[in-house]
């Protein structure tokens, strides 16, 4: 039976900080498809670029979002309310930036074409997907809340070209062809 490494008590406080940095320090080394989440609370619509965004199940089919609490999306979705995955596209880096904090609010939807699915949840019209979820569960964890989301529609578009994000650029994916031939 192997023993389980021990943390010394007198070192959590300063182990904490420190590790929490190289946390999100080998993050920034994680590259992740940017996304951008987007819900409707009765007249106002919300959205948010993320990352923090994966696959749950594929029966039933469902998927995961990460919101920071203190966020402007996170109202409405703590009310119940549904929400769509919109996966941009290589060329949607002016609406990830837009919906990360360049515009606030409604001010967010100027950037694309965005409509509404048949129950009011706004899609971003040529993303390279639309996954639109009715809210089927959540948790708080920390300073954030997972969103489960039970998927009800799915849209394609376009060429499979996401925009990429990684040590805090925005960046696209390449094959590795070039790298393979040897």
């Amino acid at each position: 039976m192997s023993a389980r490494p021990q943390s010394s008590p007198d070192s959590s406080a300063e182990a904490g900080g420190a590790l929490r940095d190289d946390m999100l320090k080998a993050m920034r080394r994680m590259a992740r498809s940017v996304a951008v989440i987007s819900c409707r609370d009765g007249e106002r619509r919300y959205s948010m670029s993320v990352t923090a965004v994966d696959s749950l199940s594929a029966d039933p089919p469902s998927l995961l979002i990460c919101i920071n609490r203190n966020s402007s999306i996170y109202p409405p979705l703590d009310a119940g309310a549904d929400f769509c995955i919109n996966l941009l596209a290589a060329d949607h880096r002016d609406i990830a930036v837009d919906c990360s904090g360049r515009l606030k609010g409604e001010e967010r939807f100027t950037s694309g074409e965005w409509e509404d699915d048949l129950l009011g949840v706004p899609c971003l019209r040529n993303a390279q997907a639309n996954l639109v979820c009715r809210q089927d569960g959540r948790f708080d964890y920390g300073t954030h809340a997972v969103f489960i989301g039970r998927l009800r529609e799915v849209r394609l578009a376009g060429e499979v070209s996401p925009l990429v994000y990684v040590d805090g650029a925005y960046t696209t994916s390449a094959p590795l062809r070039a790298l393979c031939s040897a």
